[in-house]
């Protein structure tokens, strides 16, 4: 979730509370307000029915309420005197126009008592409370609209007004996310007068810097130390073959010659094979085009056919798909080269391997040895199953490699005594 829809979130949540908690403070102090002014009303109620009571007793004789909201009842002194003035809510019986028949409704009401000619009365006097029902409709309403105008300002604000003072923000992370190491170009830059965000430039333009001098000096090394390697490996080996090109040579020391030789050879491919593995890890490979896999599958295979026929291993091909993929294309021959030779060179006798290609996968199984390997260990540098002294122990890492770099996700199963390799491509 972006930074403005968040703001937003947590501010409809904080308004929210805010207008619920002012809404219930503001209807008590409302209510209280109308209260109060009831409650003067009925005083002055109270005052006007003892004097027209002093000019007609005939009021003195009313003990029930009708629409003049008033009862009386005769009491004596000491009821009177304990009898203070009492203001309380309560419900009264009223039949409106529209009404069949007396309906409770809400009602303030004052209990007083007074002495009139020696007599002693009690007094109720009601006044109608159905403007407080009302009063609450009418505040859940306007506290609905406040809050949805607030959301809608706020709404406003947020995409026309700090949408614009985050843009360098914005700018700046695009920039970011196109920057990449090992190609000539310009640190991301915008123009802003805010200072956070150029506290932010100037930290994220010096920890690039920092990075790229790091990577180019070790890119510089990688090339060198492959360089240093390369050169006295190769003199060795012309060395020994002219040695055994010369003759003279007793056949035990002609043994000790080739197997000088083979480790030679074998410390080339290890060197390749690390500079190659470094390469990827670097992110080295940036020529990214649209390769069809099925055909670099076909090719790996037909290159690899003779030694295969060598091997006595059959190759069986079934394609359902071209499966496009979007990629370096050297490092395409790596991956299927790699996964093709593995399944080759760790075989049986007149053993078979069986590739696949699906619309979204490629599956390479082979007839090996009949125990599992380790899954957690398999796509780990250096990892030779049963110390096998065949191979550099690179191979599969180089596979795991690639595939982390592009998203694939490379498995490995054992199922009716096959070993699988599979890799699934990422949907577009």
């Amino acid at each position: 979730m972006k930074l403005l829809n968040q703001s937003i979130k947590y501010l409809s949540v904080s308004i929210l509370a805010i207008i619920t908690v002012w809404a219930v403070i503001f209807y008590f102090n409302m209510l209280n307000e109308i209260k109060g002014s009831i409650d003067e009303g009925l005083e002055n109620y109270k005052r006007l029915i003892i004097q027209n009571a002093q000019q007609d007793s005939t009021i003195l004789t009313k003990n029930y309420f009708d629409e003049s909201f008033f009862a009386l009842q005769q009491i004596d002194r000491e009821q009177a005197l304990s009898i203070k003035d009492k203001y309380f809510d309560t419900v009264l019986y009223m039949q409106d126009a529209d009404d069949e028949k007396p309906e409770p409704e809400p009602v303030r009401m004052l209990i007083t008592a007074f002495e009139l000619n020696g007599q002693y009365h009690e007094l109720k006097v009601a006044n109608s409370m159905v403007e407080e029902d009302d009063l609450i409709k009418e505040l859940l309403n306007d506290t609905i609209w406040l809050y949805i105008s607030l959301i809608i300002g706020i709404v406003f604000i947020n995409n026309f007004v700090l949408k614009k003072l985050w843009k360098p923000f914005y700018d700046f992370l695009r920039q970011l996310k196109k920057y990449r190491l090992g190609i000539a170009q310009k640190p991301p830059k915008v123009k802003t007068k805010t200072k956070e965000f150029t506290d932010l430039q100037n930290a994220v333009n010096a920890l690039l810097q920092h990075t790229t001098e790091t990577y180019e000096q070790q890119k510089q090394f990688i090339g060198n130390a492959s360089h240093e390697l390369q050169t006295p490996l190769a003199i060795a080996t012309n060395k020994l073959e002219l040695l055994v090109e010369n003759g003279n040579l007793q056949d035990d020391q002609a043994e000790n010659i080739a197997e000088v030789m083979g480790i030679i050879e074998r410390l080339t491919r290890l060197n390749k094979s690390l500079l190659l593995l470094t390469k990827i890890e670097n992110k080295q490979f940036l020529d990214n085009q649209m390769v069809l896999l099925h055909k670099v599958v076909q090719k790996n295979i037909s290159d690899l056919e003779e030694i295969a026929t060598f091997k006595n291993v059959k190759i069986a091909l079934k394609e359902t798909a071209e499966l496009p993929f979007e990629m370096d294309t050297s490092l395409a021959n790596v991956v299927v080269s790699n996964l093709l030779r593995n399944a080759i060179f760790h075989n049986i006798p007149n053993g078979n391997v069986f590739v696949e290609i699906t619309k979204d996968a490629i599956r390479i199984s082979n007839t090996g040895s009949n125990q599992k390997l380790d899954e957690n260990l398999i796509f780990t540098r250096f990892y030779k199953p049963n110390n096998t002294p065949k191979g550099t122990g690179l191979g599969l890492a180089i596979v795991k490699a690639i595939s982390d770099l592009y998203s694939f996700k490379v498995s490995y199963s054992f199922d009716n005594a096959l070993h699988c390799f599979q890799i699934e491509f990422p949907t577009p």
